[in-house]
């Protein structure tokens, strides 16, 4: 992949460029593909879901970035579901190729 993909969710800007997870806002994060797991939750029967994104193993995460977003707020993320699935599938091939 070799372009940028950008979504918006409430106040925060994300960006993904193959290799690396950006989220924009009140506390900027980054996210390397090698280094990540994504994880998205839902709908629950009223509608909204959550994303959590987390550094480093699962038994002992570095950081992470969770969201809640409601049903509304998951249709106006423009272009957020793409980014996420493109994400998903960059960790998926990452951890395929040894990594």
């Amino acid at each position: 992949m070799t372009d940028e993909i950008t979504a918006r969710a409430g106040r925060e800007f994300y960006t993904f460029d193959g290799r690396i997870l950006e989220v924009f806002g009140s506390c900027p994060k980054r996210f390397h593909i090698r280094n990540t797991d994504l994880r998205v939750t839902g709908p629950d029967r009223k509608g909204r879901r959550t994303v959590e994104v987390v550094a480093g193993p699962p038994e002992a995460p570095a950081t992470q970035h969770t969201w809640h977003l409601s049903a509304e707020e998951w249709q106006r993320a423009q272009g957020l579901e793409a980014l996420l699935e493109t994400v998903r599938a960059a960790i998926a091939s990452a951890r395929g190729h040894g990594a």
